[in-house]
């Protein structure tokens, strides 16, 4: 293994398929392979998760592995079960920075003892779009001010539980009405605009002391026309280490996503990357043993024909050196306590107070018999948890229910939607449904932006398990809610 191949393989970090490391991983680690990132395909339980995370410490002690483990809706540690933690919209709601910290810091908490060194967490992102697809209620909110101190608080509680924070997607995905999973958002906001709408909470984050910056696949013409952000030395170097100042180890969003890889393919996304002065390539969830080979022939070459500056590969593999180094410290410093898990009492408690009934009408809530629930495609069903405490409570999927005329006329309904802007066509179902039976109590598990009618509208403010853990309670009458006032 040459001094090139262990610089190349230091700046990679790819998923993998299996519960254990599997041989063509173990071999790269040995040949110095940085780091790892898992996700919740590659989990079964806590014990097996701290074994796979040994593993890879034992095939390259100076490895470090990484998660997505944002909390709320986005959970790869309990993704079986739903996260204990409600998640960023519903902390926004509360803003009560204290809390935030404290969730993080029990998430963190859950992280270390998995052996995971690197969070990508918090969010960043400020939610100015409704319509958004892929943030949502991972954000704190729309407002920059109330996003950058949770982010802040966020970081905070992580690093006080020995784990790294990552802050993306920058510079912000919030005000897109497209994934980059499926293809490229295009910002087009200018340099006073950021400043004053979506840097605010990265620069939140690097005062806090964020090790690290997610870097997003984004389209921001009034830098970069043709490069997306992730891609793009304008954005990378301009942006993020000029205007931002960080000067930390910059991640790329995983380039096997289609903003980038329909249009330079993955190997030609990880050179354009590191070209543009990234530190670490997210190669893909599942990435293959072929993928890495394609990506290290690919870079090798760009080496050679000086697309790629060897400067800038020795560059970005010393950042990542720096960072593993640094986890080093931090781990020894939070040595693994077996049995230990976090206080996530805290997390029933934060979702209880998050949960705001926006619009009631005298009587309608709460409910007084065993309903009939009528729901988007969720991970968890709110019909669920209400069936324990209403016994009778039935359900059925919005995309099956035609007409209110096929529905128990003599009970309750409610219609459970998670961002119902986003879609027009369940927005119309709905509106249809509650013009039939104006007695209809809406609960919208998402950004709650469009008040679709009814007799009540109930925010709930994320998927987690505990959040719709407590909009239940508050439906049945078990909680209080809290009136009024959105994110």
């Amino acid at each position: 293994m040459s001094e090139l191949d262990v610089l190349i393989a230091r700046v990679l970090q790819p998923g993998f398929a299996g519960t254990s490391v599997p041989d063509w991983v173990r071999r790269r680690l040995d040949g110095g392979l940085g780091s790892v990132i898992v996700f919740a395909a590659n989990i079964e339980s806590p014990t097996q998760l701290r074994a796979l995370t040994d593993e890879v410490r034992a095939a390259n002690p100076d490895a470090f592995v990484a998660v997505d483990e944002e909390a709320g809706d986005i959970t790869r540690l309990e993704f079986a079960t739903g996260s204990s933690s409600p998640g960023n919209l519903a902390l926004g709601a509360i803003d009560d920075v204290a809390a935030t910290e404290a969730m993080s810091r029990s998430v963190g908490t859950l992280v270390r003892e998995a052996g995971i060194d690197l969070n990508y967490a918090p969010v960043a992102d400020v939610n100015t779009e409704p319509r958004n697809p892929v943030i949502g209620a991972r954000s704190f909110g729309s407002d920059p001010a109330l996003v950058s101190r949770h982010v802040a608080a966020a970081v905070r509680g992580l690093h006080a539980a020995g784990v790294a924070a990552c802050a993306k997607h920058f510079p912000g995905h919030g005000d897109t009405v497209v994934d980059s999973h499926y293809g490229l958002p295009t910002v087009t906001a200018t340099l006073e605009q950021l400043r004053r709408d979506t840097l605010p909470p990265f620069s939140a984050a690097v005062e806090a002391g964020a090790r690290a910056v997610m870097v997003a696949h984004l389209l921001m013409p009034e830098f970069d026309a043709e490069h997306p952000a992730s891609v793009s030395p304008a954005v990378v170097g301009g942006l993020l280490r000029g205007e931002l100042g960080f000067d930390g180890l910059a991640v790329t969003d995983g380039i096997g996503m289609a903003a980038v890889r329909e249009r330079y393919g993955l190997a030609g996304a990880a050179v354009r990357a590191l070209v543009a002065g990234m530190d670490l390539v997210c190669v893909d969830s599942n990435s293959t043993d072929d993928d890495l080979a394609a990506v290290t022939e690919a870079i090798v070459a760009a080496l050679r024909d000086g697309t790629l500056p060897e400067a800038r590969l020795v560059e970005a593999a010393e950042k990542v050196a720096a960072f593993a180094g640094w986890r080093r410290e931090v781990r020894e410093a939070f040595p693994k306590e077996e049995g230990v898990l976090p206080p996530f009492d805290a997390g029933s408690a934060a979702a209880r107070r998050a949960v705001r009934v926006l619009r009631a009408e005298d009587g309608a809530l709460p409910l007084k018999a065993a309903p009939h629930v009528i729901e988007v495609e969720l991970p968890r069903s709110l019909a669920t948890p209400l069936a324990d405490l209403l016994p009778g409570t039935t359900s059925s999927k919005l995309a099956d229910t035609a007409e209110a005329a096929d529905l128990p006329a003599d009970r309750p309904l409610v219609i459970v939607v998670r961002g119902i802007q986003r879609s027009p066509e369940d927005l119309e179902r709905v509106s249809r449904l509650i013009q039939e039976r104006p007695d209809t109590i809406v609960v919208d598990l998402g950004v709650a932006h469009t008040d679709p009618g009814g007799a009540a509208w109930v925010a709930g403010y994320g998927i987690s398990r505990v959040c719709v853990q407590a909009t239940a309670e508050v439906l049945a009458g078990r909680q209080r809610p809290t009136g009024g006032t959105r994110a």
